[in-house]
């Protein structure tokens, strides 16, 4: 292995003796990755949310909203639905000089030339949000055409942030969250999403792990590298290290640019960071206001910004019936798990991405509503988090790098909100292991237990 792909991948850890124990099994995997990648690629067109975006389509005709990160596989998806239907011509992006044209030139009728002989047509819109006008542009499109077209919108922003006031789409349009790969959907192969009760029963009662191979192999692949399709895919420490570069430079100068009035991309690349380090811990917005000498409402303006954009996500603190829980502090994780160095901040943060796709899909394809939170009170007991169903505790989720005792805070939280559910997910577990403490605290590995979640 060269000098450079050594250095490349180093810059991850935290010194030598660190680089010894954690890094060097780390290549060791990828070395061995290319059989587990050549055995799911076959599945790389195939996403949890793609069933449910077609029945959107095809049987209730509403227009299909799709969002997400930049570089998780939005086009590529949309570009998939058109391509097997033989309708390749429908796709338009925003960022094409000449699709903008064309969109602004005809109006309601700019896709006939291209697809007007077609007896079901289908129009992708990629990045159109970036239309100051984008709302009133679907909303007068789908009012004119939505009896004969079915229309797919994708975007890198929160979509669904923008329906405020006039211009309203409401009832037009259904809105589905992509997000990177995660253990279940790898080996899902593009089976239809189970409800939420099924998926833990089945973890519950499950008495053999018969993926646990490929669970192991393919949890391993994302905590090394991360779930963007491009790296995950190549099981390649090169093509991270690009595509991070590449992926950090398309949030930061071209969505800032054409999404926000920030001009200060410099400070806002210093922020960028800041954040792996705080990765796990309620973020200190006057902290950081310290460390970039600029006000509090810039910061929060700025974190804000790169919620909106994809780069992080915030969970919010459960208070519920508690009275001396915390109800401020936010947590903050990335979508690129990658360029968090510390071990354990890392697994929190790929666990914490695992349940936020479980949330979004479960409350997408409606099944209930589903949210995620952590907890901690004033006496510094927490528990890294809960996924709410309907507002209430439906499950509650410690993780820990080694050992199988029953985390006294998990154990505190888990008689005083009484979720369904009760998990601790330790990373050094072997992928079979699993057993009950405490009443009702599960001890599980993370390839078994992620491998349940869409």
């Amino acid at each position: 292995m060269s000098r450079l792909r050594l250095r490349g991948l180093s810059t991850i850890f935290e010194g030598p003796k660190r680089f010894l124990v954690f890094f060097i099994p780390s290549l060791i995997f990828l070395q061995k990755s290319r059989d587990f990648i050549a055995g799911i690629c076959k599945y790389v067109f195939v996403r949890t949310i793609q069933s449910e975006v077609l029945k959107c389509l095809n049987k209730e005709r509403k227009m299909a909203f799709v969002c997400g990160p930049r570089q998780v596989g939005k086009t590529t998806l949309s570009r998939h639905i058109l391509e097997k239907e033989g309708l390749a011509q429908g796709y338009f992006n925003w960022d094409i000089e000449k699709d903008r044209r064309e969109i602004l030139k005809g109006k309601e009728d700019f896709w006939r030339k291209r697809l007007g002989s077609a007896r079901n047509p289908c129009l992708v819109l990629d990045e159109i949000h970036k239309y100051p006008r984008w709302k009133k542009f679907l909303k007068g499109l789908f009012d004119s055409i939505g009896k004969e077209t079915r229309i797919l919108v994708t975007g890198s922003g929160r979509l669904n942030i923008y329906q405020r006031g006039g211009d309203s789409l409401f009832g037009r349009y259904h809105l589905f969250r992509m997000m990177p790969l995660t253990v279940g959907e790898v080996l899902s192969g593009g089976k239809e999403v189970e409800i939420p009760e099924e998926s833990v029963t089945q973890l519950l009662n499950a008495a053999t792990f018969a993926q646990g191979k490929e669970a192991s192999e393919a949890f391993e692949q994302l905590f090394q590298l991360n779930g963007f399709p491009e790296p995950f895919y190549s099981g390649e420490s090169k093509t991270l290290v690009r595509w991070r570069r590449e992926h950090r430079e398309l949030i930061l100068r071209e969505d800032l640019r054409d999404l926000t009035r920030i001009r200060d991309i410099g400070l806002i690349d210093a922020l960028v960071g800041l954040l792996p380090e705080r990765i796990g811990s309620p973020l200190s917005l006057n902290a950081l206001r310290e460390d970039m000498d600029v006000s509090f409402n810039t910061v929060k303006n700025w974190i804000q910004t790169l919620d909106f954009l994809y780069y992080v996500f915030t969970i919010r603190p459960f208070s519920g019936k508690l009275a001396r829980t915390l109800k401020k502090e936010a947590k903050i994780y990335l979508f690129d798990t990658s360029v968090i160095e510390s071990e354990g901040a890392r697994f929190e943060n790929v666990v914490a991405l695992h349940l936020l796709k479980a949330c979004y899909v479960w409350s997408d394809f409606g099944f209930g509503d589903y949210s995620l939170h952590y907890v901690r009170d004033k006496e510094k007991r927490e528990t890294d988090f809960l996924i709410a169903e309907n507002g209430k505790p439906w499950m509650l989720v410690e993780c820990k790098l080694s050992g199988t005792g029953a985390d006294s805070s998990l154990h505190y939280f888990s008689e005083a909100l009484k979720p369904r559910y009760v998990f601790q997910v330790v990373r050094d577990l072997a992928g079979d292991d699993f057993f009950k403490k405490n009443k009702n605290i599960h001890i599980v590995g993370p390839s078994r237990f992620l491998s349940y979640f869409p």
